[in-house]
């Protein structure tokens, strides 16, 4: 008797599995392209000041039975009526919005990443007071109304502490619109994750003036002088010009100068993750390497890059900047695409 009981329950269990499984969206299943919020994504509920209606419902129900009052039973049934027609009106409130990600700039650990949504409303009903977040969140932030025939984009915010692929909690859309009886909310998941980059080393040393990871200075030749330039960033103190620096009256606007020179050899610029000393953490030497980086593009000095087999030559530029965070961001992990 008991093994068919739990027979019959298992049974039972299987095919409420099978036939929500048809329309309720499995958890951590990401959703790819353009969603549409049908009905068998939507769910209502009564609010807390739902409930309390209904209780309110309920004595007057009692009272006019009680008393016999046709004026009881027609104010009970009038507000009845406006509660159903305020459930309708909270689902139409979400009803077919059409949802879809936007875009997802990288940031460095420590930031907030950003999560662009698009809201589509393509029906002529105006949608207002829709409240977005992610799940995880302890109370929902961000509120936006959609007008007929409009769009809306909304941005999320998620901390950052760790670099790599950062895969937020599902979102959740929920309206309370017009009178607060219902509640209905939809989940959506966006295929979307940001990409996380190490935290540049704050105080690093200076940018090596080889792999070596010692020494610095201004990268150029020193072999021809072609004449003198005004003073910029990371030049070296060894080449400023002191005899018309001297010249220069400071009243009149004097600055400093720089000796400029043409042709010779120049010491490549190699940010080699190698030859970062072992016994640093390692998310340390990370830092360290993405704080070169940063220093080497401020300074506009075309720089190598190596970081275990990924080797990249000289160059500089946003492309170049954005593939070796790239590499720092997806080093040692298992998912680098």
């Amino acid at each position: 008797m008991v093994a068919g009981s739990s027979r019959s329950s298992g049974g039972l269990r299987g095919w409420a599995r099978r036939t929500t499984g048809k329309w309720l969206p499995r958890r951590g299943t990401l959703d790819t392209g353009e969603v549409v919020l049908s009905q068998h994504r939507i769910f209502i509920l009564p609010s807390r000041a739902g409930i309390g209606f209904a209780v309110l419902l309920l004595v007057l129900l009692v009272g006019s039975i009680n008393y016999t009052l046709g004026l009881g039973f027609a104010l009970t049934f009038l507000a009845l009526s406006c509660a159903l027609v305020d459930m309708v009106f909270t689902y139409r409130n979400l009803a077919h919005l059409r949802l879809q990600q936007g875009r997802v700039p990288a940031v460095f650990a420590g930031q907030e990443a950003q999560f662009e949504l698009h809201l589509t409303n393509r029906t002529a009903l105006a949608r207002y007071g829709v409240w977005i977040d992610f799940a995880d969140s302890a109370e929902q932030r961000h509120v936006t109304d959609i007008g007929a025939h409009g769009s809306a984009a909304v941005l999320l915010g998620v901390p950052t502490s760790a670099r790599g692929w950062l895969q937020p909690a599902r979102v959740v859309l929920s309206t309370r619109f017009p009178l607060g009886l219902f509640r209905a909310w939809s989940y959506w998941r966006p295929a979307a994750r940001a990409l996380v980059y190490p935290r540049p080393e704050e105080g690093a040393p200076p940018l090596p003036s080889s792999g070596s990871g010692a020494g610095s200075g201004r990268l150029g030749g020193n072999d021809d002088f072609a004449g003198v330039r005004s003073y910029q960033a990371g030049d070296s103190p060894r080449q400023l010009a002191w005899r018309q620096i001297a010249r220069l009256d400071p009243a009149l606007g004097g600055q400093l100068v720089t000796k400029h020179f043409e042709g010779g050899v120049s010491d490549e610029l190699v940010l080699d993750f190698a030859a970062l000393p072992a016994q640093l953490d390692l998310e340390l030497r990370l830092s360290r390497m993405t704080r070169w980086v940063l220093d080497a593009e401020q300074r506009a000095l075309p720089y190598a890059f190596r970081l275990g087999a990924t080797h990249y030559e000289a160059a500089a530029g946003a492309a170049h900047q954005a593939a070796c965070l790239r590499a720092l961001a997806l080093y040692g992990m298992k998912e680098a695409a």
